[in-house]
C-alpha cells in the first residue's frame, strides 16, 4: 500500500471517529473518575448490578401480577410480627383493631355420633332381632367454602332433580329398619309368638286411681322439673311430666321411649369461614390425626403436606390429643370463591405450641404466635355477612366435612330443590340435622331423615319404603319435598337480577309491579318447563318477545319471556312434561340484557315464583299413613339421647 493510499484510509478512519490513542487500560487513578481510555471495574460492577437488579425487580412484579397478587408484602396478620417492645400487646392489639371493621363471631357445632340400638326386622316371615348401628350428625352449616367444595357439580335444578329420582328398594336397602327392641340382645336373635294363656296375663304397671292421683298432684305444682323424685308413666320421659300435666291440647303425640340405646362418642366437627379474612377457634375433643383436621378444615393435600413439612421440627406429633386448640386464619385468594388458610396455630389448652403461616410465594412457614385471644369451651368463628355462601356449596362444604358421600349430598340438595332457592346464601346458625343407617367404617349408609333449619324454619323429610319398592323421603305430612313447578326453570337456575314486586322499569322509567323474576342466563341457554302442563301460546307477545304460556292443574300458568328461540315443537295445544326444553334464553321484546322472565300465575293473577308456596307433587296414600307415622316414630325415638346427661360428644 503506497502513501497516497494509507493517507485515504487514514481519512476515512478519522472521518468515522477513530483516534489513534493509546490501548485500554484498568490503571486509573486511585478514586478518581476513569477517564475515556481507562477502566474501573468498580463502576463496571455497579453499573452491571444496576441492570440485573432492575430486571429482577421489573420481573417480580410480573410475576406478582400474574399470579394475582395484590402486593409484594406478606399479610402481617398471617406471619404476626412481633410488636415493638414499647408497644404492649393491648396496644397493638387496638390499633389492629382500630383498622379494620369488627366481625361478628358465632358459635359453631358439628357433632357426630354412633348410636347402637336393638331393631326389629322380618326376614323371611320370622321377625328378628339384632344390634344396628346408626350415625347421626347436627352441624351448622359451613359459612365459608374451602377446597371441600371446589369440585362440586355446578348448581343445575332440573339436572339435579333428574339424577336423583326416587330409589328402587335394593337388597341393602332393604336390610334397613328403625324398628327398635327393647331389650338387649347379643349377636341375632329369632322372635316367635305364640298365644298367651287368659290366666298368663301380666298385672298392669299403673292403675286408673295411681295415674289420676299422680296427674292431680302434677296440676297442683307437687311436681316440678327441678324435683324428679316422682315417678313418671312407664315410657314417658321425665321432661314431658310437665307437658302431659297441661293437658292433651298442649302436646305433640307421644311416641314412647327408645330403651335398649346407647350412645357412642365417635368425633366432632367444627366449619364456617367467609369471603373475606376470617378465624375459625376449635377444640379437639378427642385424639385425632391431624393430616385429618386440617383436611376437614379447607386445608388441600399439598398444603397439609407443607405445612407438616414447616412445623415438623418445633411439632412433630401426627396426632392432636384431647383438649388441644386450631386456630386458624382463612382469607380470599384472587380468581377464586374459595377461602384458602393463611395461618395455623396449635394450642396445648391455651398454650401456645406452634404457628405456620403461608407466605407470598405459596410456602408455609415457621412464624410467631398471633395476637392473643380468650378461648372458650365453644367453637367459634368469624362471620363476614356480606359473602356468606349460597344453600347449595354450604350444603356440599358441611357434608364433605363430615365424610358423607357425594351421593348423599347431592341427593340431600335435590330433596330441597323443589322448595327453596338454593342460590341463596344462608345466613349464621342455620343447620342441618341428619341420621344414617350403619357407621362411618361399615361402608356405604343409607340417609333414613335429614332436617335443614333455615332461620326459625325447619324443614324435615322422613324415608319411606311403599309396597311397590319405591324409596322417596316425606315430611311428616306425608308430603314429598317434592313441588309440581320449578322455581328456576333454566339451565343452571340462572343468576336472580331483579325480583317480584314494584321497581323502577329499566327502559321506561317509571315505577310498576315487576310481575315475575328476572334470570340472567347466556344467550341460548335451555329454558324448561316448570311442571306438566299444556302449552296455552307460543308466540311473539308485545314487551315480552317470545312468549311461552304453560297451563298446569289447579288453575296455575307459567310464563316464559324474551326467549331467542322457541324449542320446535312447542306450539299451542302440545302437552309438555317437567323438564322439558321450551326455548331458550334471549333478549327479545323489551329488554336490557340475556335473560328468562319468569312467571307463576295461581287463577290470573302473578305472584313471586320464588317465594309462593306451592303444593306438593306427591303425598302418601292413606292405606301408608299407620306405617309412615311408626316409623316417623322410630326415628323420633332413636334421636332422644341428648335428654342422656352421661353422653359425651367427640370433635375435631
Amino acid at each position: 500500500m503506497n502513501a497516497a493510499q494509507r493517507n485515504r484510509h487514514a481519512a476515512l478512519l478519522r472521518a468515522t471517529g477513530f483516534e489513534d490513542s493509546p490501548a485500554l487500560t484498568v490503571k486509573s487513578s486511585e478514586g478518581a473518575l476513569p477517564q475515556g481510555r481507562e477502566l474501573n471495574f468498580a463502576w463496571l460492577a455497579g453499573t452491571v448490578l444496576t441492570g440485573v437488579t432492575s430486571f429482577l425487580l421489573m420481573a417480580a412484579a410480573l410475576q406478582v401480577s400474574f399470579k394475582g397478587q395484590d402486593t409484594f408484602s406478606t399479610p402481617f396478620e398471617a406471619l404476626a410480627i412481633a410488636a415493638p417492645e414499647h408497644i404492649s400487646t393491648a396496644s397493638a392489639d387496638s390499633l389492629l383493631a382500630k383498622t379494620r371493621r369488627a366481625k361478628p363471631v358465632t358459635q359453631t357445632l358439628s357433632d357426630r355420633q354412633v348410636i347402637e340400638a336393638s331393631i326389629r326386622e322380618e326376614v323371611d316371615g320370622a321377625s328378628r332381632i339384632r344390634n344396628q348401628p346408626f350415625t347421626r350428625i347436627e352441624a351448622t352449616l359451613a359459612t365459608a367454602a374451602t377446597a371441600l367444595s371446589d369440585d362440586i357439580p355446578e348448581y343445575d335444578p332440573v339436572a339435579l332433580l333428574a339424577r336423583n329420582e326416587p330409589l328402587r328398594a335394593s337388597d341393602t336397602a332393604d336390610l334397613v329398619s328403625t324398628d327398635i327392641y327393647g331389650a338387649d340382645v347379643e349377636g341375632e336373635v329369632t322372635v316367635r309368638t305364640a298365644s298367651l294363656a287368659l290366666d298368663l296375663a301380666p298385672p298392669r304397671a299403673v292403675s286408673d286411681i295411681s295415674a289420676a292421683q299422680f296427674v292431680r298432684l302434677s296440676v297442683e305444682g307437687a311436681y316440678t322439673e327441678e324435683d324428679t323424685s316422682l315417678m313418671a308413666y312407664a315410657g314417658f320421659g321425665a321432661g314431658s311430666l310437665r307437658e302431659l300435666a297441661a293437658g292433651p291440647a298442649a302436646t305433640a303425640p307421644i311416641v314412647g321411649f327408645a330403651e335398649n340405646v346407647t350412645v357412642l362418642p365417635k368425633t366432632r366437627a367444627a366449619e364456617d369461614a367467609s369471603q373475606s379474612r376470617t378465624e375459625r377457634v376449635l377444640m379437639i375433643r378427642e385424639e385425632t390425626p391431624l393430616t385429618d383436621a386440617l383436611i376437614r378444615n379447607g386445608f388441600t393435600p399439598q398444603m397439609v403436606t407443607a405445612v407438616t413439612r414447616a412445623m415438623g421440627n418445633v411439632y412433630p406429633a401426627t396426632v392432636l390429643p384431647e383438649g388441644a386448640r386450631l386456630r386458624i386464619l382463612l382469607g380470599p385468594v384472587r380468581g377464586s370463591t374459595s377461602l384458602v388458610p393463611y395461618r395455623i396455630s396449635i394450642y396445648s389448652g391455651t398454650s401456645h405450641r406452634v404457628t405456620v403461616a403461608l407466605t407470598d410465594r405459596g410456602q408455609y412457614v415457621l412464624a410467631l404466635e398471633p395476637p392473643t385471644i380468650a378461648f372458650t369451651d365453644e367453637d367459634t368463628e368469624e362471620v363476614n355477612l356480606a359473602n356468606l355462601p349460597s344453600i347449595y356449596r354450604s350444603l356440599w362444604e358441611t357434608g364433605r366435612k363430615h365424610d358423607l358421600s357425594d351421593t348423599v349430598i347431592d341427593r340431600i340438595a335435590a330433596m330441597y330443590a323443589y322448595d327453596l332457592d338454593l342460590t341463596r346464601r344462608i345466613a349464621p346458625g342455620d343447620s342441618i340435622d341428619m341420621l344414617l343407617s350403619g357407621s362411618p367404617e361399615s361402608g356405604d349408609q343409607e340417609l333414613l331423615y335429614v332436617s335443614l333449619k333455615l332461620g326459625n324454619t325447619v324443614r324435615e323429610l322422613f324415608r319411606f319404603r311403599t309396597d311397590d319398592g319405591v324409596i322417596d323421603f316425606y315430611n311428616p305430612d306425608g308430603e314429598t319435598g317434592k313441588q309440581f313447578l320449578l322455581r328456576r326453570p333454566l339451565e343452571g337456575g340462572g343468576t336472580l337480577r331483579s325480583r317480584y314486586g314494584y321497581r323502577k322499569h329499566p327502559v321506561f322509567g317509571d315505577y310498576r309491579l315487576h310481575t315475575g323474576a328476572d334470570l340472567a342466563a347466556r344467550t341460548g341457554t335451555p329454558i324448561y318447563a316448570g311442571g306438566d302442563g299444556v302449552i296455552e301460546r307460543a308466540q311473539w307477545f308485545s314487551g315480552y318477545g317470545r312468549y311461552v304460556e304453560i297451563r298446569h292443574a289447579n288453575g296455575y300458568n307459567t310464563a316464559y319471556g324474551h326467549m331467542s328461540a322457541i324449542a320446535d315443537g312447542i306450539t299451542p295445544g302440545t302437552r309438555v312434561s317437567q323438564g322439558q326444553v321450551i326455548g331458550y334464553v334471549g333478549s327479545t321484546g323489551v329488554s336490557t340484557g340475556p335473560h328468562l322472565h319468569y312467571e307463576i300465575k295461581i287463577n290470573g293473577h302473578t305472584v313471586d315464583p320464588l317465594a309462593v308456596k306451592l303444593p306438593r307433587a306427591n303425598s302418601l296414600p292413606p292405606q301408608y299413613r299407620p306405617t309412615f307415622d311408626n316409623t316417623v316414630a322410630q326415628i323420633r325415638a332413636l334421636m332422644i339421647h341428648d335428654a342422656d346427661p352421661n353422653v359425651t360428644v367427640a370433635s375435631n
